[in-house]
């Protein structure tokens, strides 16, 4: 399996012999990674038929699971970290769910198109309609994503939540970074990673 970029930035804030719970795992990628380069142990959750079949073909743990009914199945403490790429704008509750993430790992990291970019705050001044583009390819109507936010939307809801961010990256759709989107992550970061665990 080939590893995305951001995976493979991911997988950097990953402790050797960590034991993870990846939510929305897809395919499995990211932990086949993690378990053949770092020895990382730990599930996957996924709602999709074909990707749990995915994960099994691939020797991943893996639990159908809808995210949205929380993870009450998990004791507290169970994990050293949970990881949730491309997937908060696409639950119900992204508050809870991240109050869920540090209750049953002691650190998080998540991904999200950051809804602050310039090209959509454009696309929204000039049309006046929900942007499209590579990052939110699909029409408002047609889309998963139900709670779009923006790097300050998120550093806001953690201070809220007592959320400390340990270390964060905003970078494009290849997953290049550069020293402007790190002085403006907001306006110029199309894709947002944060690494966080509770105060």
């Amino acid at each position: 399996m080939s590893l995305r970029s951001d995976l493979a930035l991911i997988s950097e804030w990953i402790k050797p012999n960590a034991h993870v719970l990846d939510l929305g795992c897809g395919d499995g990628t990211l932990l086949a990674h993690l378990r053949d380069t770092r020895q990382v142990t730990g599930y996957g959750l996924e709602i999709d038929p074909d990707n749990i079949t995915r994960c099994i073909e691939a020797d991943i743990n893996v639990i159908q699971s809808d995210l949205n009914q929380g993870l009450a199945e998990f004791a507290n403490h169970s994990f050293d970290y949970v990881i949730m790429t491309q997937t908060l704008q696409a639950v119900e509750r992204p508050d809870r769910l991240l109050t869920e993430m540090l209750r049953v790992g002691e650190e998080g990291i998540v991904t999200f198109p950051n809804f602050g970019y310039w090209k959509s705050r454009l696309q929204l001044f000039t049309k006046g309609k929900m942007p499209v583009s590579d990052a939110l390819p699909n029409t408002w109507y047609d889309t998963d994503n139900t709670h779009l936010c923006t790097v300050r939307d998120f550093e806001d809801l953690c201070a809220l939540h007592n959320i400390e961010i340990l270390r964060w990256a905003a970078v494009d759709l290849q997953h290049r970074t550069s020293r402007w989107m790190n002085l403006m992550p907001n306006l110029l970061g199309e894709v947002a990673l944060y690494h966080f665990h509770r105060k």
